[in-house]
């Protein structure tokens, strides 16, 4: 598809705000999907370095008092 000025291009036959449109809400989208994975991806790292110094304690509270 060719256009022949740059202003075309935008306007896309007159269907230019539907195709921005719908660019801009998929783009929105996916920063969404990308920023709420960057979250969960943290928030499972603490969890699971919590849940290490929780097993590491037990281990030391279990070793002290056998002696």
């Amino acid at each position: 598809m060719f256009f022949q000025s740059w202003s075309d291009f935008f306007n896309m036959g007159g269907y230019g705000f539907y195709v921005w449109l719908s660019y801009g809400i998929s783009l929105l989208a996916i920063l969404a999907l990308i920023l709420n994975s960057y979250k969960g991806k943290n928030a499972i790292l603490r969890d699971v370095k919590r849940e290490q110094a929780r097993e590491a304690r037990l281990k030391a509270a279990k070793t002290g008092s056998g002696l």
